[in-house]
């Protein structure tokens, strides 16, 4: 999901992630588009920033080199010079985008790394390689390191172009411009967002008192979205965890209850030879421990396998969360002890007599 760099928010006519109908889609996108023009006049009130970019994209792309084509799901992303730095991407074999690309729309352009092995395959350099996109022939100069995948699909199925190539290509008004803005620091990060939205307001002519025409989001928005997104779930998942824990005590007490029943008389031999109630109370207290952690040891070794099991089917690299392996063990050890409590409670007081003429 870190798409963007630290320190890092974009402004785009959509917003990252939509959960609503179609009503609320049509909002979005009957919104004025901002320009390239926009961006410019935008770049130069945004005065003391790090760095900022702007970046079109057109999806659906056929790319091919030779008689070898990708699938028609490329993106061909037109970008600024600061746009580079401000998303969390970085060249690994050839050059960068340079501004006098930008400047004379030289046909130039970087690979992302599936679109890279499915056109060469590994056995050529392809650096200096003419490709074709949409039909028009682009140098290759450049390929960028791999990103991690999402949900088992590829985040490199993109090249990367001047965007004044792009826009030759594709039209300069077929798509809005998206903006990338990368704050100083973390103390200017707030501020930089609010003067982003007061020059752009001004730009797109918002009158005081309305709502944005446009987005604003950052790597920590989007979880944030997707934490919302997932919220029911994880209340959902809690809900039955607490049930699971509930069962799983009474469970625990029973068994107890049933080994006092059954080991009367040996308690009331061990209080015959000297053993007190604390004796007998801790026995039986850390017996119940010991069959939860036992239980919570089976679970966790079953959830920690079966997961990583089903990620590696999205390709998602093996872990252990291990902060989570000592909650589930603390947690077995409480069930424990509240649970096994009152079977404790119970055999430690039982009247040595009787348990000893128990049969």
């Amino acid at each position: 999901v870190a798409m963007l760099s630290k320190n890092t928010f974009q402004i785009s006519k959509f917003p990252a992630i939509h959960t609503g109908g179609h009503d609320s889609w049509q909002k979005y996108r009957n919104r004025k588009d901002i320009t390239l023009d926009d961006y410019y006049r935008f770049e130069k009130m945004m005065t003391n920033v790090k760095y900022m970019g702007a970046e079109q994209a057109k999806g659906g792309s056929v790319i091919k080199y030779g008689s070898t084509e990708t699938n028609p799901n490329i993106a061909v992303v037109g970008v600024t010079l600061g746009a580079f730095y401000t998303h969390n991407v970085s060249v690994e074999a050839g050059r960068s985008i340079r501004e006098s690309d930008i400047k004379y729309g030289n046909d130039v352009c970087i690979l992302g790394k599936s679109v890279e092995n499915t056109l060469f395959g590994g056995t050529i350099d392809p650096i200096g390689q003419i490709i074709r996109v949409d039909k028009m022939p682009i140098k290759v100069i450049g390929t960028l390191e791999p990103q991690p995948e999402l949900f088992g699909q590829s985040m490199d199925s993109y090249i990367v172009m001047p965007i004044s190539t792009w826009q030759s290509i594709y039209g300069q008004k077929r798509k809005s411009v998206s903006i990338t803005i990368m704050a100083n620091s973390d103390v200017e990060y707030n501020s930089t967002i609010e003067r982003a939205i007061g020059h752009l307001r001004t730009i797109r002519k918002v009158e005081p008192g309305k709502e944005n025409d446009f987005e604003i989001f950052s790597n920590e928005s989007i979880m944030s979205q997707i934490n919302d997104i997932t919220g029911g779930v994880k209340i959902g998942a809690m809900v039955v965890s607490i049930i699971a824990l509930l069962a799983a005590g009474v469970g625990i007490m029973n068994i107890m209850l049933v080994s006092v029943t059954e080991r009367t008389r040996e308690i009331g031999i061990r209080k015959a030879v000297g053993a007190r109630k604390s004796n007998i109370l801790l026995q039986f207290l850390v017996e119940a421990v010991i069959l939860c952690l036992i239980g919570g040891l089976i679970g966790i070794a079953l959830g920690v396998g079966v997961g990583n099991i089903a990620g590696s089917f999205l390709n998602a690299s093996a872990t252990i969360p291990y902060d989570w392996v000592a909650i589930g063990l603390s947690l077995c050890v409480l069930v424990g002890v509240i649970f096994g409590t009152y079977p404790a409670y119970k055999a430690a007081n039982l009247d040595p007599i009787e348990a000893l003429r128990y049969e």
